[in-house]
């Protein structure tokens, strides 16, 4: 089969693309530049829906894009008109960003060429195959959501040229953040070219995310001005510091959006194959954006596994995190995790050691499937989001909720006897409110955004230490860093794999906006200057603890068992007392305490002591003859110039006695 897009060769270019419906579809070559059309060439059918024409005496760097002519009729789903430019769904360079106007939108005979408006697909030679290395990162290990525009936008030691872009991450002052914190991987927040929502220019608004593509290999010039290689250098800089890459892609839809959107390539070209429809001509929105793509056609199936394979062979990526991945698993509109697309993702041999990881919802029928993603999938846990947050703001009941999602979440993830954790939990994502943010705004403020504050999810579960956004108060301040701690403390404790968003570590805030995807601007750009830099060690030092205690990272559910020759079970459930948590403990709703005590394969244990309490509180550990209780942390290293408070967690290790550091903190079991 002729490959789709433009290969280039000593001789010449090969176009090709694919539409079952188009009647004619020609090539369009432009100048350097760009700016104006030199030629339009008519496509041959070469069967099955192919349409190819090689053209001799071309060379690497030839702008160019497709149009297509057919039948005109939007009711039907068929959207032809040679006045739109299409950019090649193949694409892997575009000369200039997606900007929205509304003539890209025009019915056919209504508008102009779009030609002015359209960025130019740039014919590209691809780099040689990075080296076939083993993915860096390994469930259990801490995933760094990045948001590349807005992480380094304001970062004073980057070189203002490149901040904002994919090669800032490599640079040496983040790399050194990234290597304080533990991060195993970083995943990038969409780095291909998007376009703003048609709403969005009009308020003075763009979209900050990415999260509305065009087509899915091109990168998007603002992040990636030095194109391909950009990323992939940038993978190889991280990789040597032992931190992996794993790309946030978009399958689910379009930035072609419902029936008043523009038409920029796959509408153009064959609208009814790549996106679903209703059996009356009307887009399915299982995405809520207005188009969902079609996952199941075996075209679009094969266009996910190329970009999917180009990435891997050409950047080196460790794997990919999938946007509302049940539409990639959805046949006929229903969720099969045995779905075509699925079993071909995790059967393809270059893809076969790829860290993959789903959202687990959308909005169609049946869309919430967590736990139900086939077991190569590692799955966003929104329940343990909720749960921790539950417990934290003081909800009744919440103690035994959070003791299942911090040990990895077996209800979810244990079905069918599988006995490793897939979750991947998280406190706070990129979608909706920031850590700082959960404990200072009861409600959202989305003011901001345009929309009469009708935009976002209504049901934060967060609370606010003071009034709404109160900042002033030193006791205020206080409360909200011991409850920015215990969120922290909570998640790097934790069984499983975790993820931290940018600058959650350091206290970021978006003023209480909880859908700041329209903020491209100082509420989504990370403040370096003024970030909280002991909350900054502190994160630090979870992440110090995490690596050096296997326990906290491992993946198998806990089972209260010995696992062992020592009889040291892998957990025990206790009271603050020291005694185990009978039933009528993890049923009291007044119960706000809770003792996770973790067992190695050395007989060593951690003892997590979790305090939801206001009040302080003395936790009594169990004591082991020839074993010492010692703090786990020392607190000194966060610099806390007042008492440590009684809503909070504290880790505690246990030790052989030969072991213990004498003066390293307190030598009883009891910790205020």
């Amino acid at each position: 089969m002729t490959p789709l897009g433009a290969t280039v060769t000593p001789e010449g270019i090969r176009f090709a693309v694919w539409s079952s419906s188009a009647r004619r579809l020609w090539v369009s070559l432009f100048d350097g530049q760009g700016n104006r059309e030199l030629d339009r060439l008519e496509l041959q059918s070469e069967g099955e829906g192919m349409h190819a024409l090689f053209v001799p005496g071309l060379a690497a760097g030839t702008r160019y894009g497709f149009r297509a002519d057919g039948d005109y009729a939007p009711d039907r789903g068929l959207w032809f008109d040679p006045d739109k430019l299409l950019t090649d769904p193949y694409a892997v360079e575009i000369d200039r960003p997606y900007a929205y106007h509304w003539r890209l939108a025009a019915r056919r005979n209504e508008g102009a060429d779009t030609a002015p408006l359209m960025p130019k697909t740039v014919a590209k030679t691809l780099p040689k195959t990075v080296p076939a290395l083993p993915p860096l990162f390994r469930p259990g290990g801490l995933i760094y959501e990045v948001p590349v525009r807005a992480f380094t936008k304001l970062h004073p030691d980057i070189p203002e040229a490149q901040r904002g872009t994919i090669a800032a991450l490599a640079h040496p002052v983040i790399i050194e953040h990234l290597q304080r914190l533990g991060v195993s991987a970083v995943e990038l927040m969409p780095v291909t070219a998007s376009i703003d929502e048609r709403h969005l220019p009009p308020l003075g608004l763009g979209n900050a995310w990415g999260y509305n593509p065009v087509t899915f290999m091109a990168l998007d010039p603002r992040l990636a001005p030095g194109g391909l290689e950009e990323l992939r250098d940038t993978v190889a800089a991280l990789r040597k510091a032992s931190i992996g890459t794993i790309l946030d892609l978009v399958f689910n839809h379009t930035g072609e959006s419902d029936r008043l959107g523009p038409t920029l390539s796959l509408r153009g070209l064959d609208n009814q194959a790549y996106y679903r429809h209703q059996p009356d001509g009307r887009l399915v929105n299982d995405t809520g954006t207005g188009n969902t793509v079609a996952c199941d056609h075996p075209v679009v199936r094969d266009m996910v596994l190329d970009t999917l394979r180009h990435f891997v062979r050409h950047t080196g990526v460790d794997g990919f995190r999938f946007d509302l991945a049940p539409v990639l698993g959805r046949v006929d509109g229903a969720f099969d995790p045995t779905a075509p697309l699925l079993e071909a993702i995790t059967g393809d041999p270059v893809l076969a050691d790829r860290v993959l990881i789903a959202e687990p919802w959308d909005v169609g029928p049946d869309g919430y499937q967590l736990g139900n993603f086939p077991p190569r999938f590692l799955e966003w846990n929104d329940r343990y989001r909720d749960d921790a947050r539950r417990f934290w703001r003081g909800d009744a009941g919440a103690v035994g909720a959070l003791a299942t999602r911090l040990a990895g979440s077996s209800d979810i993830f244990g079905k069918a006897g599988q006995a490793a954790s897939r979750t991947v939990n998280f406190i706070a994502a990129h979608d909706g409110m920031t850590l700082a943010d959960i404990v200072a705004y009861e409600r959202k403020h989305n003011a901001a955004n345009g929309e009469q504050n009708r935009d976002g999810h209504n049901d934060n579960l967060s609370w606010n230490n003071g009034a709404e956004g109160e900042t002033d108060s030193a006791a205020i301040a206080n409360a909200r860093f011991d409850d920015q701690c215990a969120l922290l403390a909570t998640l790097f404790a934790s069984r499983g794999t975790i993820m931290l968003t940018a600058g959650d570590e350091f206290g970021r805030s978006q003023k209480g906006n909880n859908n700041a995807y329209a903020q491209d601007n100082a509420i989504t750009w990370l403040d370096w200057a003024g970030r909280d830099q002991v909350l900054e060690r502190y994160a630090s030092v979870l992440g110090m603890l995490r690596r050096a205690v296997p326990a906290l990272s491992a993946t198998d559910f806990l089972t209260g068992q010995s696992a062992d020759a020592t009889g040291t079970p892998d957990v025990a459930w206790l009271t603050e007392t020291g005694m185990p948590l009978a039933e009528t403990d993890w049923n009291d709703p007044a119960r706000h305490r809770l003792v996770m005590l973790l067992g190695d394969a050395g007989g060593d244990r951690l003892a997590v002591m979790i305090n939801g309490d206001r009040r302080q509180c003395v936790f009594t550990l169990p004591e082991r003859e020839g074993f010492r209780w010692q703090p786990a942390i020392e607190m000194q290293a966060i610099e806390l110039a007042r008492p440590l408070p009684g809503r909070s967690v504290h880790f505690m290790a246990e030790h052989r006695t030969e072991r213990w550091r004498s003066g390293f903190g307190q030598s009883d079991a009891s910790k205020k």
